[in-house]
């Protein structure tokens, strides 16, 4: 029996005319029902804001700006809450890290309520930094990303969980399970944030050089101070290329002729803002020599073709970038799928000195999932010898069955301990 698929018009029309449901709304609810604090954070547009106001339509509402002082919240926290009782959604508290310390007094007088008060924010460093010390023990995280395959074709748990915890029932599950209709390319133009992904392709370049503008810039100046923002737009374009690679800061520096310190520096910048995100190398005997370098992502494919002037997912075919998207876009998913297990993974990358590689681990309950990914529409043994390297490199380890993930039509194992599954399976 071929595969169900979903048609890409009817995917369309559901992103323009409802809400979306997300992989996290269940554990949302979770936390909000333990905890008298929840803090959504994630890029700006990922959509942490429609998410909470749906799940929570009756809550009270309140958005911060960082050029206005709304009912003299940030002169005032302890009477701007005063007039906003909870339940409250309090979105982009960054803007108002004053309103945080009068949240705890408030928490504190009652810590046994949960649900309180449900807050997002997008910049890292603000909100984690200034939550973290003031509400320790009394707020939840949950990090948001952009839409993965899963929520655009409405269903309702991916196939990530059912891998970690049943990998020898995978493939008869995975042959009669859906399908994303959409292309591969489109995909990976286009972006995950529901705007592009929602959008007419006709201007979907115009949104992201829009989002560069208006958020990316705006954010990581308020942020950090930086001198000249010509130089930090060439970084940010360059970090673009250089996604899915292994960092070298002496190298970024010299391209755009900075420091290697200040490369480090305004790459923390776009940390801070949710558009950058590092896996750190894998060593699990120090005697071993393996990669020190973090590998790094570029948080959304679609800004990435943007830095690379592609104007149409056509541009894609051929282009040196392809695969190195193709990664990005598909650590993405699992990372996506990851945010709704009951307690998130730690993800690492592995490379050794003679070059072997395995392009991500996830380590859960002890044990390390290997994942390769692989821009082919015919997958071998040879592109699972990565994680054979690995397994001999770590006998001792706890190593589960590798997956291999790629554009191949059917999943089929191309190794007794390697299956090679469609990147477009829901």
């Amino acid at each position: 029996m071929s595969a169900k698929t979903l048609q890409i018009d009817d995917v369309i029309t559901n992103l323009q005319g409802m809400f979306h449901p997300r992989l996290q709304t269940d554990r949302l609810q979770h936390l909000a029902g333990n905890f008298p604090v929840v803090v959504v954070t994630g890029a700006r547009q990922v959509g942490k804001t429609t998410l909470l106001r749906h799940t929570f339509p009756d809550h009270d509402y309140v958005v911060f700006d960082a050029s206005l002082d709304l009912e003299d919240a940030r002169r005032e926290p302890d009477f701007f809450l005063l007039n906003h009782p909870p339940p409250l959604i309090l979105d982009e508290v960054q803007f108002a890290p004053e309103v945080v310390a009068a949240v705890k007094r408030r928490v504190d007088r009652d810590p046994e309520r949960t649900g309180q008060y449900l807050m997002t924010g997008s910049q890292q460093w603000q909100v984690i930094r200034t939550l973290a010390e003031s509400l320790a023990g009394r707020a939840a995280f949950l990090d948001l990303q952009g839409f993965s395959l899963q929520e655009i074709s409405d269903e309702p748990r991916g196939w990530l969980p059912r891998w970690l915890d049943t990998p020898d029932d995978f493939l008869a599950w995975a042959r009669q399970g859906r399908r994303y209709a959409g292309s591969l390319t489109e995909w990976l133009w286009r972006g995950s944030l529901p705007r592009a992904v929602a959008i007419e392709a006709a201007v979907v370049p115009d949104f992201w050089s829009g989002y560069h503008r208006t958020y990316v810039e705006r954010d990581a100046r308020l942020l950090a101070e930086v001198e000249d923002w010509q130089d930090f737009g060439r970084f940010a374009r360059l970090m673009s290329a250089l996604t899915a690679q292994e960092i070298n800061y002496s190298q970024l520096g010299r391209e755009i002729g900075i420091t290697p310190q200040t490369a480090r520096r305004w790459l923390k910048i776009l940390e801070g803002v949710f558009q950058w995100l590092a896996l750190p190398a894998f060593s699990g005997n120090p005697t071993k020599r393996v990669s020190s370098r973090p590998k790094g992502y570029l948080a959304d494919t679609g800004l990435a073709c943007h830095y690379a002037q592609l104007s149409s997912p056509q541009a894609l075919t051929g282009h040196p970038l392809f695969g190195h998207l193709f990664e990005t876009a598909m650590v993405g998913e699992i990372l996506k799928q990851s945010g709704a297990l009951p307690t998130r993974p730690v993800f690492h990358h592995w490379r050794s000195a003679g070059g072997a590689e395995v392009d991500l681990l996830l380590e859960r309950d002890g044990i390390l999932h290997p994942f390769e990914i692989k821009l082919t529409a015919a997958p071998s043994r040879r592109m699972a010898s990565g994680i054979e390297a690995f397994r001999q490199a770590h006998p001792h380890l706890r190593l589960a069955k590798g997956a291999l993930l790629c554009a191949v039509e059917q999943p089929r194992w191309v190794s007794d301990g390697v299956l090679a599954m469609p990147w477009n399976l829901v």
